[in-house]
């Protein structure tokens, strides 16, 4: 079995490597990279974000602490569910760079805003200074 410190490792480490490679194919989307293209760009992402699922189920069963019951990790789930939603408008679906720009800065500020919820376990992560 393994370890909650292990699989929590493993998950930032994945959150790592997902978050910098979300950002590089962003780069490479706004600049006409052919490196975007290549089988490792396209496949790569969804091997790390499959470990990165995975770890944090298996913590949240370890640890008894789940979306919906606990308010954090709820918003973490809706800022999962916005960043996916960006990052697909990002990287394919959205018309004109401008756009896809716009949706990157989007899914990006998602993505920040989950790790800040992670790192406070406050749902309102870094807008916490706000208040």
């Amino acid at each position: 079995m393994l370890s909650y410190a292990f699989l929590k490792d493993l998950h930032i480490g994945c959150v790592v490597l997902s978050g910098a490679g979300f950002f590089l194919r962003g780069l490479w989307m706004l600049t006409d990279s052919p490196w975007l293209q290549r089988p490792v760009v396209r496949v790569l992402p969804h091997g790390v974000d499959t470990l990165l699922l995975g770890s944090a189920i298996a913590m949240a069963v370890l640890s008894a602490q789940y979306p919906f019951t606990i308010d954090w990790l709820t918003a973490k789930l809706v800022g999962l569910l916005v960043y996916i939603g960006c990052g697909a408008m990002a990287l394919k679906r959205a018309r004109g760079k401008a756009r896809r720009a716009a949706f990157l800065v989007a899914a990006l500020t998602s993505f920040a805003y989950i790790v800040s919820v992670a790192v406070l376990r406050n749902p309102l992560g870094f807008l916490a200074w706000l208040i």
